[in-house]
């Protein structure tokens, strides 16, 4: 069941919102040579716990994954690319970050990843995150009241053949809200003017992520991990967003600039 929501309880997601903007642009300037992923982890856990929030996905236990996830981020290397379990691992120069987080403030969630570079760019990486980028923004402005869940899949999609990369459509967006899965689920292509119709009070997490060669995905053994099929880099870009009758509001903006590499 899809769940429209109230003025004043999109405000309450705007709280969580900001606050997961600013924790992601946090973690993103710690993102640099020589830093272990579980230091990220923990700075993460320590500023939840400091502002009174919840993660969304500690315990989080769904039909895929090897038993309950217990971290509060999701840290993806190079060709990994959604759910990456945090471990001891040190990023070296010239590594693909992706960084997802979902915590709740008050029983309100929001949802949000970034992909980061450390050190030395290459400029097919930064090709690449500047897809899921554009594509993300292409998302938000297809997402107005009265347009279809398509218009949003079709301008992912079509996004992502402009800059000739493949699309999975095994995972993609969804609602958010209450929990951090809701309906609907928001796919990563599809065909516009098609799906059901965008109303206001309707909030959902908009997530193109994109493998650099590839539509096929692998798990890792750890049951949580995904990898592009092929070992090519990948990169995943999200944002909540919610449908008012002025147009797409965008709850978990970061502050300064939206990408960038270190």
């Amino acid at each position: 069941m899809i769940e429209l929501k109230e003025p004043d309880e999109i405000a309450r997601m705007a709280v969580t919102g900001r606050f997961v903007g600013e924790l992601l642009a946090e973690l993103a300037g710690l993102t640099e040579v020589g830093v272990n992923l579980m230091d990220l982890e923990h700075h993460a856990r320590g500023r939840i716990k400091e502002r009174g929030a919840e993660s969304s996905y500690w315990d989080y236990a769904p039909s895929f994954g090897n038993g309950p996830f217990h971290n509060v981020l999701c840290l993806s290397v190079n060709d990994a690319v959604l759910h990456g379990l945090p471990h001891s691992y040190r990023l070296r120069d010239g590594d693909l970050l992706s960084i997802d987080m979902a915590v709740a403030i008050d029983g309100w969630v929001a949802d949000s990843a970034v992909s980061v570079i450390a050190g030395t760019p290459d400029p097919a990486d930064l090709k690449l995150i500047e897809a899921t980028e554009v594509a993300l923004e292409a998302a938000i402005e297809a997402a107005q009241p009265g347009a279809r869940m398509g218009d949003i899949s079709a301008a992912i999609g079509g996004v992502a053949r402009e800059y000739g990369y493949p699309v999975n459509l095994e995972f993609g967006g969804h609602g958010v809200g209450r929990t951090m899965h809701e309906s609907p689920h928001v796919s990563n292509d599809g065909r516009a003017g098609r799906g059901i119709r965008l109303q206001p009070g309707l909030t959902v997490a908009l997530e193109p992520w994109f493998c650099a060669t590839t539509d096929k995905i692998k798990f890792d053994k750890d049951g949580w991990t995904i990898r592009s099929a092929d070992g090519s880099r990948t990169a995943h870009s999200e944002h909540t967003v919610a449908i008012t009758e002025k147009g797409p509001q965008v709850l978990t903006r970061r502050p300064g600039p939206e990408v960038g590499s270190r």
